[in-house]
């Protein structure tokens, strides 16, 4: 029997089995155009995610890491902190990585020669430093990737830090190898990288919608591994939620960077948004956290994973560097489901014929209110349903049966987006909508003001947040109870963003 994924939702809630994150969603992905990047331990785990995965990525960014399957062969200091990488140590490594591509562990190593590479590392850099970068870029042009294929930077005076142009609060001095290791450089390393990727880029989008970016439950594909989080992230472009096929890129922390370090400051600070924003890119960005278990390696010892570092030494199997490794599967599967949606495949290719509802057509708005909007659109044949997806999530909690919906409880004078997907009566949801944008009307909310809604939609609307199946009033960070749309509250606003439980008179 098939259950509404609301009333699932609400069942795992109240048996405290729910995340409080949203599932991974699925996108109409060009399968051609997938690559990763990552800085330091992510750096490394991008290398190995290119190599081993060489079928699936086309590109691959790395700044301050060393070459693949270093700490696999020698002790992890081997690997960093500027030493140098011998000659015959890339023999190993390479012996490695043709192994591997006989058995079967890593796709066949014949595919790395077509990957387009960005290699950056700062001359003050003394964590990873020049030389292991120098011993990276000779194991890639030693795989037959051509060097012109090959961009590799080295920014005089750059510390260990993922580079930028533009200032965020709490960044690090460029020179400075601490937290939270996101610098303003003078050097757009995010456009940099998705340039040598995937060539000119449109200009960027130097306000990238909050809206656009998702907290999702990774938990079902993480094996339970101990060094991975709860919940990732995913920066979704309005186009690419309305159903244009757009490129997908997985950027990965590094070491101190993962979200009970430092927040949401790598997703958000590190300029990749802003580029994914107007070049039509889904961003994943996978988390670790914190192990303070001691795990036994092959070279190094046993070792905690108190940085929270991403595995390229070896903590959770000497198969780390490899396709059955736990993180790297981890990884894989959640580019696959990304890339699962309607329409994914190869250099645009469409849907097979009749395999999904079309389009609904002719989305249109009317009857701006400062927190409303109403939407209307033509009726799809063989459809049960409608879904309404607002800046790339879902808006209505239970099923539209009609070809119209107001969507309430918005901000006032704030810009959306909306589609709609047809659903049939397998569950199963069709193409999306030409994407339509309108803007609420402007309103004040004095303090004092109330309004009564269901927990589900006090969060769609910026009221509250939902953590751990619970819903929290924003400011005073008040337990509203279940996070559903049963659970019914009122939020009296008494200043700016701040809530409370409460009526009014």
């Amino acid at each position: 029997m098939r259950f509404p994924r609301f009333l699932l939702a609400a069942a795992l809630a109240a048996t405290g089995l729910a995340h409080g994150a949203t599932p991974l969603g699925q996108y109409n992905i060009d399968t051609g155009k997938i690559s990763v990047s990552g800085l330091s331990s992510g750096g490394f785990m991008a290398n190995q995610l290119g190599i081993a995965y060489s079928s699936t990525f086309m590109g691959v960014g790395i700044f301050a890491a060393g070459p693949y399957n270093c700490a696999g062969l020698n002790n992890y200091t081997a690997c960093m902190y500027n030493a140098s990488i011998s000659t015959s140590q890339l023999s190993a490594m390479q012996a490695s990585i043709d192994s591997y591509s006989s058995s079967g562990a890593i796709d066949p190593k014949s595919n790395i020669a077509n990957q387009k590479i960005f290699i950056f590392v700062g001359t003050s850099d003394y964590t990873v430093g020049p030389n292991p970068t120098d011993a990276l870029q000779t194991q890639y042009l030693n795989n037959g990737v051509p060097a012109g294929s090959i961009s590799y930077v080295k920014r005089s005076g750059a510390a260990h830090v993922l580079p930028t142009d533009f200032d965020s609060t709490g960044n690090n001095a460029c020179s400075s190898s601490t937290s939270p290791y996101i610098s303003n450089c003078g050097y757009d390393g995010a456009g940099a990288a998705l340039t040598q990727i995937y060539g000119t880029l449109s200009p960027r989008n130097n306000a990238p919608a909050a809206a656009n970016y998702i907290e999702f439950d990774q938990t079902p594909y993480t094996a339970s591994n101990p060094g991975m989080a709860r919940t990732g992230w995913l920066y979704v472009p309005a186009s690419c939620a309305s159903g244009t096929q757009c490129k997908l890129h997985v950027v990965l922390h590094g070491c101190q960077q993962s979200t009970d370090k430092i927040g949401d400051k790598f997703v958000r600070n590190t300029g990749f948004s802003r580029w994914a924003d107007t070049n039509n890119i889904v961003l994943l960005f996978p988390q670790t956290k914190v192990d303070n278990n001691t795990h036994p390696t092959t070279k190094s010892g046993s070792l905690a994973n108190a940085n929270a570092c991403w595995d390229w030494i070896g903590w959770y199997g000497n198969d780390f560097a490899q396709k059955s490794g736990t993180q790297m599967a981890a990884i894989k599967a959640m580019v696959d489901r990304i890339a699962s949606g309607a329409g994914s495949g190869g250099g645009g290719t469409p849907p097979p014929t009749g395999s999904v509802l079309p389009a609904p057509t002719g989305l249109s708005l009317s009857g701006a209110t400062a927190t409303s909007m109403d939407l209307s659109w033509g009726a799809v044949s063989g459809a049960s349903g409608y879904n309404v997806y607002r800046n790339g999530n879902k808006a209505n909690a239970l099923m539209v049966y009609s070809t119209s919906y107001t969507d309430a409880a918005l901000a006032s004078s704030t810009t959306y987006s909306w589609a709609v997907r047809a659903v049939d009566a397998n569950g199963v949801e069709g193409d999306a909508s030409a994407a339509v944008s309108g803007t609420t009307l402007a309103g004040s909310v004095p303090a004092g003001t109330c309004t009564t809604a269901s927990n589900y939609a006090h969060t769609q609307a910026g009221r509250a947040y939902q953590q751990g199946g619970y819903t929290y009033a924003n400011g005073s960070g008040q337990n509203m109870g279940l996070w559903n749309v049963f659970v019914t509250t009122t939020l009296k606003q008494t200043g700016p963003n701040y809530y409370v439980i409460g009526t009014c008179p």
